[in-house]
């Protein structure tokens, strides 16, 4: 780095101002100074330069040399450009110029001077880094008027003086100096404008170092710069999260491969390396992300749709759907999906577990898609779910309306919750193909189930047998609720007009979910339901719930009967529950619910009935958010046990699907028993029947109706509306004698994957044929509600896991396992291997659900399980067992399972 000879190119103008500068801070008294340089000069003769004027003079000889400095005008000083040296210009010209001599022009001396630091960084000049000669003439060329930073040290880094002349080139901060900040650069054109009109030399080395600097994700973005296509940077970002995957495991097909070369223009004819380009997607998804918390919805909509049309100029619009981001990606995602269900919708009755785990498959792209409409990712859920249920062989016929409700109740109730979704449709005429298909298949089973209750339901109203273990809607208060007042307890008594048991499923998962509320049920069995008075209409359920016996009325009729069961009761209707401003409940509703004296104080609440004359049920998601009453008066009863009941469920209206019968009743799902039942409905007969003498006819088909069209219907005999919820709550588990923590409630299908299976063997099923005669209705079973845990059934088991896994076993044997047993609360080894089988069955992940079921553990109690057993299998801390962000998924790590524990792999 010593002085170099004169150059043979013209000194450049910034190199002189630099020289000036220093001369300047001499504090010279000399007019002048001489530069060894060209003597050629087409820039501005005066620089002003810290106050001071400086004449700039070419000087090819001696004679101009001296005329320049004769001729120098006050206040100003002379800057002489010439090619002599000191013995041709001579001793009379040089004892006018500073230091009396003609100096050179270094530019790693300009370096030096400007940084104010005598050593350098040896790597400066070093190509094979992107250093050289070009880095001394652009920090001389670009720097600042306020001049270069100092640095810290003695010695100037080659990283730090490219980092400032990146940044003051650029306009960036140092802390933007990364791809967050150069993404964020591109949404500018003019700076781009100005960084590629510099030198090559410069481009190529500030590229570079920007490369070293930002990562792999930085390469793609200057060459989209150089390229002229900056602004579409972050456009191509996320176009290349199309091309090339995360999560692509296999060699790209001849379409993928076509896309990327056609991508090559964009990034001046580079080809992206595979490290390169998803650095670069994960760089442009993640400056969306930012973008939306910052609120810029319309610039990220616009990137959104310039990718989407980058996409097509290339022709790779097919290819979209390997985008996490991009709406297309979402569309060609879920008519993916639709396609595999449309595939697996069976032509018979059940479905091929191996065509339905292919669905599963298509599923996962779905929800990963970061631009689904939730709405729209929960219905491709729900369809999933529905094809498991049609994967499992339906069972038998009940053979009691006790086994009937009971499969409304935890089966079929589900299966309702699900088709609501997936009758909701989609606006993708693709995806609703799949998704009607599907309902009708869904319906075909459910119709026959239907009809298979009505049919229990009438027999047995007919029969007027005694109920044994069937809960009925009359003798709810003397079942439930007073043997919880008998055991000093009080209650609140919820009436959810309408509420069915679809929804109550949602309401429950809503109020339990934060873990104030435990749901309880006798001895810890299954939940049960209630049956509903009939016609299954409020004026007769309603009233036969709060009378405690068959009843029709009003308001006025169930506060009077009602008062002659509890006389220190409360009863509130839904004008009894509204408050003034500020107030979410009225006065009087706090004083009742706090009174101690107050063993029961029951509230109807009309939401879910009010939606289905003016909106619609079947999308709300029922839940303490869609329900405030429940929320607002759990808020309050903090000590009482709240039963959760309704009078009635419903059924949804099927729009174009509905078949309409006229009949001079008028009531939309009931009529009187003239003329006689037809397609879908049934005559009912008996005591319960309190309406049309005791004899009406119901429909038990879900599309029909008499009267006028609403959201929704009840009244009729569909198990839809005639199984009523029934959800007991208390804040813990000890509140009610003989009752505990309820199990999972959901079904296996639910929340459970189907394997890809081996060919299943025929399944024979036996079912009656349709018109045969009934046979004799078998007795009920024993009574459920006495709060005696030996009558209360036990909960139905999981699926059961298909093997026990050997490494569970070896695990259980093994010595290590042994010695970290805790003795104080140990954990059973029946229940380790449970857990551990269910998680070894699913690949090494389960949902917290799925773990509560296979290990028959109370749902509330699983977070308690997956701690002790986190801490018997964690040695030294090792993650051996995990619970993912969402906290519902746990996962486990067999390869650190087996090394922990040394166990021999097999």
């Amino acid at each position: 780095m010593g002085d170099p000879q004169v150059s043979q190119e013209a000194v450049r103008p910034a190199a002189v101002r630099r020289k000036i500068e220093g001369w300047l801070q001499e504090n010279d008294e000399q007019p002048a100074i001489a530069l060894r340089a060209r003597p050629v000069w087409d820039g501005d003769p005066l620089l002003t330069i810290g106050g001071a004027i400086t004449r700039v003079v070419p000087c090819p000889t001696p004679l101009a040399a001296r005329s320049a400095l004769h001729e120098i005008p006050d206040g100003e000083r002379v800057v002489l450009l010439t090619e002599l040296n000191d013995t041709e210009l001579g001793d009379g010209i040089l004892a006018h110029l500073s230091r009396h001599t003609v100096r050179s022009i270094d530019q790693w001396d300009l370096v030096r001077q400007m940084f104010r630091l005598k050593h350098l960084d040896p790597t400066f000049t070093d190509r094979a880094r992107g250093g050289g000669r070009w880095i001394a003439d652009a920090l001389t060329e670009y720097a600042p008027a306020e001049g270069w930073p100092v640095p810290p040290g003695t010695v100037l880094t080659r990283d730090f003086a490219l980092r400032c002349l990146t940044t003051q080139l650029l306009g960036l901060s140092d802390d933007d100096l990364d791809i967050a900040g150069l993404l964020q650069w591109t949404t500018l054109p003019q700076p781009q404008l100005d960084f590629i009109a510099l030198p090559a030399p410069v481009i190529d080395g500030v590229t570079r170092f920007i490369a070293d600097a930002a990562g792999p994700a930085a390469t793609p973005v200057m060459c989209a710069v150089r390229a002229s296509h900056g602004v579409d940077a972050i456009a191509l970002g996320l176009l290349a999260s199309a091309l090339w995957p995360q999560r692509a495991s296999a060699e790209p097909n001849t379409q993928v491969v076509v896309a990327r070369t056609r991508l090559e223009p964009y990034f001046g004819g580079n080809r992206l390396t595979d490290t390169q380009a998803r650095a670069f997607a994960a760089a442009a998804e993640a400056w969306v992300d930012r973008a939306l918390d910052s609120g810029a919805r319309t610039e990220v909509g616009r990137i959104l749709t310039r990718a989407e049309s980058l996409a097509a100029k290339i022709d790779a619009d097919a290819l979209l759907g390997g985008s996490d981001l991009l709406p297309a990606g979402f569309t060609q995602r879920l008519r993916a999906f639709a396609d595999a269900v449309r595939l697996a919708v069976p032509a018979s009755d059940t479905a091929m577990p191996d065509m339905v785990a292919a669905a599963q498959r298509t599923l996962g792209p779905v929800e990963q898609h970061r631009a689904g409409t939730p709405s729209r990712v929960e219905a491709a859920r729900m369809a999933v779910r529905l094809l498991r249920w049609l994967s499992e062989a339906d069972s038998a016929a009940p053979a009691t309306l006790l086994a009937a409700l009971d499969r409304q109740v935890t089966t079929d109730g589900w299966v309702d919750r699900a088709r609501l979704d997936v009758f909701a449709g989609d606006v993708d005429p693709h995806v609703a193909d799949a998704y009607g298909r599907l309902h009708r298949a869904v319906d075909t089973r459910r119709a026959r189930h239907d009809e298979q209750f009505a049919r229990l339901l009438a027999a047995d109203t007919a029969a007027d047998a005694e109920p044994g273990a069937l809960l009925r809607v009359e003798d709810v208060l003397a079942r439930v609720v007073q043997p919880i007042v008998s055991n000093e307890r009080r209650v609140l008594l919820l009436i959810l007009d309408g509420l069915s048991v679809a929804a109550s499923t949602e309401l429950a998962e809503s109020l339990t979910r934060s873990g104030s509320w435990l749901e309880l049920t006798p001895a810890g069995g299954v939940r049960t339901g209630v049956l509903a008075a009939l016609p299954t209409i409020t004026e007769v359920s309603r009233c036969s719930l709060l009378s405690g016996r068959i009843a029709v009325g009003g308001q006025a009729q169930e506060q009077a009967n009602f008062r002659k069961r509890f006389p220190d009761g409360v009863l509130l209707h839904k004008a009894d529950l509204r408050a003034g401003a500020g107030a979410a409940l009225d006065t009087e509703v706090r004083t009742a619910v706090g009174d101690a004296s107050t063993s029961v104080v029951a509230a109807v609440i009309n939401t879910v009935d009010d939606a289905l004359d003016r909106s619609d049920p079947g999308t709300i998601v029922w839940g303490e958010d869609t329900i405030l009453a429940v929320k607002d008066l759990l808020t309050l009863a903090q000590d009482r046990v709240v039963v959760i009941v309704s009078d009635h469920g419903h059924v949804i209206d099927r729009g174009p699907e509905a078949i309409i019968r006229t009949t001079p009743d008028r009531d939309n799902r009931w009529r009187s028993a003239d003329p006689a039942p037809g397609d879908g409905e049934i005559t009912v007969n008996g005591a319960r029947v309190a309406k049309g003498g005791g004899s009406v006819v119901l429909p038990w088909r879900e599309q029909l109706r008499y009267g006028p069209r609403k959201a929704g219907y009840h009244g009729g005999a569909a198990p839809a509306e005639a199984v009523i919820p029934l959800i007991v709550l208390a804040t813990d588990e000890a509140a009610i004698p003989g009752w505990s923590g309820a199990p999972v409630a959901s079904p296996a299908w639910w929340r459970e994957t189907v394997p890809d299976p081996e060919p299943p063997a025929p399944a024979a099923s036996v079912r009656p044929r349709s018109g045969s005669k009934q046979p004799k209705q078998p007795v009920q079973d024993t009574v459920l509600f006495d709060l005696t845990p030996a009558m209360a059934p036990a909960a139905t088991p999981a699926a059961p896991v298909p093997f026990q896994a050997p490494l569970v076993e070896r695990l259980l044997a093994s010595k290590v396992y042994q010695q970290r047993k805790d003795t104080r609360a140990p954990l059973p080894d029946e229940r380790v291997a449970a857990l551990l089988t269910a998680l070894m069955a699913g690949n090494g992940r389960a949902t917290t659900d799925t773990l509560a079921a296979h290990a028959n553990v109370p749902a509330h109690r699983i977070a308690g399980t997956i701690t002790a057993l986190r801490k018997l299998l964690q040695i030294e801390g090792y993650p051996v067992l995990t619970v993912d962000a969402d906290g519902q998924t746990v996962k486990l790590d067999t390869s650190l399972l087996t090394e922990q524990f040394e166990l021999d792999p097999q």
